[in-house]
């Protein structure tokens, strides 16, 4: 009796096996612009989100010191308590924040599973989770992912992309669960001040939800703008979750060492995903971010003055150039309006952009339906290419310029 070999299985019908939530999910707009990008050559991009500055070398000699000296196994779940203490020493000293380094912080695998694991920890499904468009393009899925109801409030460029407590009132339901906040904010490079962090801190309050706080650009600041951590406002710390790293800071993006902070009670929350997720950061990349909080002061001011030189640069051309853009003054995006100058959408801005002149942008829907029209461009990158870019963008919008 013969027996008919089994039909081969096709991608088509593997899908099935896919959750509803993951087939509904969008791929991320960036990831397949990147895509695009690896079969061009003699391209300038403005692209990615991360520095263009080596991992400073004695962050990397500390690494590689603990790996020779066979630091090569498991820390403990939370991370190393020495890294946790800098990182708690660190915060008192810049924020006046206290967080007890054993049951209030733990390392995560970058901020993004930071991210993840607090949502996940504070949602119940259909609960609602506030956040600000345009933003990070991982807010929304991580949000779903963790069971909860993603609503967008949009941000303009009338406001220079900043979140008011006004809007976020007029968002709050009986579902609504926590606040989500991303400043500086990545794609637009806004800020927020301390006064406008304390109005939507007693909306939180008011409604007794929560606030996660992303925080991961805030040491990415320029002009007279300063930083103020959501938690250390008057009573916010015991609603608040505060998410930061080092990727952006310390050119350590590839290192994936991020951390949260939070009270016990919701840690002891968090630090459950974190366990049964991940069972520790890596323990050569925890050594090199105990050495970026030792001796990285030097190198961060350093990076931190160079993107400032090239943020006024590319502020400066897009505004000459008829592309408007506010002032960044937070992490290393411009986000200008391309559309009112060149009647393209974002969309098409870029695709044509990249194949005449060769300059990759970041389309700004990708951020958020309130991004459309602009686009998201990186300045870390080195100073010389983005005034390269800048010249090609410019004949670019020279052949495409509508209206006087």
């Amino acid at each position: 009796m013969s027996i008919e070999p089994a039909a081969a299985p096709t991608a088509e019908s593997a899908s099935r096996f896919l959750s509803q939530t993951i087939r509904d999910m969008p791929p991320s707009g960036i990831r397949r612009f990147f895509d695009m990008l690896a079969e061009m050559h003699d391209v300038i991009s403005l692209t990615i989100g991360e520095p263009d500055f080596t991992t400073p070398e004695p962050f990397t000699r500390a690494a590689i010191e603990s790996l020779e000296a066979g630091e090569t196994h498991y820390t403990a779940n939370g991370g190393m308590i020495e890294l946790r203490r800098a990182i708690a020493a660190d915060l008192e000293a810049r924020h006046a924040l206290a967080y007890d380094p054993r049951g209030e912080l733990i390392i995560t695998v970058g901020a993004s599973e930071g991210l993840d694991a607090t949502l996940r920890a504070i949602c119940n499904p259909g609960d609602e989770v506030i956040y600000h468009e345009p933003c990070f393009v991982a807010y929304a899925p991580c949000i779903r992912l963790a069971g909860g109801v993603p609503v967008p409030v949009a941000t303009t460029d009338g406001t220079d992309f900043r979140l008011t407590a006004g809007m976020v009132e007029a968002a709050v339901t009986s579902r609504t669960r926590a606040i989500f906040l991303g400043y500086p904010n990545n794609p637009t490079g806004a800020v927020l001040d301390r006064d406008e962090l304390a109005a939507i801190g007693e909306v939180a309050a008011r409604h007794d939800l929560v606030v996660i706080s992303d925080e991961i650009y805030e040491q990415l600041v320029y002009g007279s703008h300063r930083h103020t951590a959501f938690p250390s406002l008057p009573g916010m710390w015991e609603r608040s979750v505060l998410i930061g790293g080092f990727s952006k800071s310390y050119a350590m993006t590839g290192w994936r060492i991020g951390y949260v902070a939070a009270p016990a009670e919701l840690m002891a929350g968090i630090a459950k995903v974190h366990q049964y997720g991940i069972m520790c950061a890596p323990t050569a990349a925890q050594y090199a971010a105990m050495e970026a909080l030792r001796s990285g002061a030097p190198y961060l001011e350093e990076m931190r003055a160079e993107y400032d030189r090239r943020r006024k640069l590319m502020t400066g051309r897009l505004n000459r150039m008829g592309l408007l853009c506010f002032e960044p003054q937070g992490a290393f995006y411009c986000f200008p309006n391309v559309t009112d100058a060149t009647g393209l959408d974002d969309e098409t801005f870029a695709q044509e952009l990249l194949r005449e002149e060769k300059v990759a942008v970041v389309p700004g829907s990708a951020f958020g339906a309130p991004g459309a029209g602009h686009v998201r461009m990186c300045y870390a990158t080195a100073y010389e290419q983005i005034a390269e870019a800048m010249d090609r963008m410019q004949r670019f919008v020279d052949t495409r310029r509508v209206g006087p």
